[in-house]
């Protein structure tokens, strides 16, 4: 591995983590550049070269993996999951969710939810 693409790989991961830390704030590509002292164009593609998406695209994968454990452990809407893993409307929630995950997350909770009358010996 060349020195380019290890510094390219160091600063993917870094930035995996900030956004990680930062998945219920508003995605802002400059404000995490800044925290990571890089121009934002440079993360753009140094972050799609090793990751094969953008950094947007990965944010919205973090939450819907958030939203995804709340979901299916808790009783919130809808629109309050979709608002405490930090979207502001629940359309764009479900937007988001549903290219993300390929279904509603209605759908997702109504068909992974584990069914508590099949548990149940009769």
């Amino acid at each position: 591995m060349n020195a380019r693409s290890s510094s390219g790989k160091r600063l993917s991961e870094a930035a995996k983590a900030y956004m990680e830390e930062h998945s219920a704030e508003k995605f802002s590509l400059d404000e995490m550049a800044k925290a990571l002292f890089v121009n934002g164009s440079y993360l753009l593609r140094s972050f799609r070269q090793q990751t094969g998406m953008t950094p947007l695209s990965y944010h919205h994968m973090i939450r819907c993996q958030k939203a995804k454990e709340l979901l299916l452990t808790t009783q919130l809407s809808i629109s309050q999951v979709g608002e405490t893993v930090g979207f502001v409307s629940s359309a764009h929630f479900s937007h988001i969710f549903r290219k993300t995950e390929g279904c509603t997350p209605s759908e997702y909770r109504t068909k992974h939810k584990p069914d508590d009358e099949e548990r149940s010996d009769p």
